[in-house]
């Protein structure tokens, strides 16, 4: 009978648990030698600077070769699709020139704007996990600190970044 009790409790247990909600926040995945920026194709690992990814509720995941464009898409008003996660690169932990994995929260990370160093398609938003290595970045190569709900649309023009690449 303290058998019957005991896996009738376990059953409704295991019942009760599937109707729980789980949220699954999507984990940034490492770029590959063919990744490219969802915007205008160009191939991530060819550029220096943070790269960015969203990932939506419906699976697909956008790349970007630069964070400028990753707000740009974020910030639109007309931006509909529900974002699961958004991931950029911690420029305290990687190379500026090839930067490689140190995936952070794009939300909770502090970002440098007018740095002297260039992304893939010019000024871009340096990234960091930490605000002291924004700071020392700040000293280094100049810039404005920012938190994530600091920048507006408006900072994040993508009509500038082809007026600073002279290689086009």
């Amino acid at each position: 009978m303290i058998k019957l009790r005991v896996y009738a409790t376990l059953a409704a247990a295991l019942l009760m648990s599937g109707c729980e909600q789980t949220t699954v926040t999507a984990q940034p995945e490492e770029l590959q030698a063919g990744t490219a920026c969802s915007l205008d194709g160009m191939l991530l690992l060819d550029y220096p600077g943070p790269k960015a990814q969203i990932h939506y509720a419906s699976g697909e995941t956008e790349f970007f070769c630069d964070t400028t464009e990753m707000f740009s898409m974020l910030l639109q008003p007309e931006q509909r699709r529900k974002v699961t996660a958004a991931y950029t690169q911690d420029m305290g932990a990687t190379e500026w020139r090839k930067p490689v994995g140190h995936w952070i929260d794009a939300r909770t990370a502090f970002y440098v704007k007018d740095s002297k160093l260039m992304g893939s398609m010019g000024p871009t938003f340096a990234a960091f996990a930490k605000q002291t290595d924004a700071e020392a970045f700040i000293k280094e190569q100049g810039g404005k600190l920012y938190r994530y709900d600091e920048i507006t649309p408006e900072m994040a023009d993508l009509r500038g970044g082809a007026q600073h690449d002279h290689n086009m």
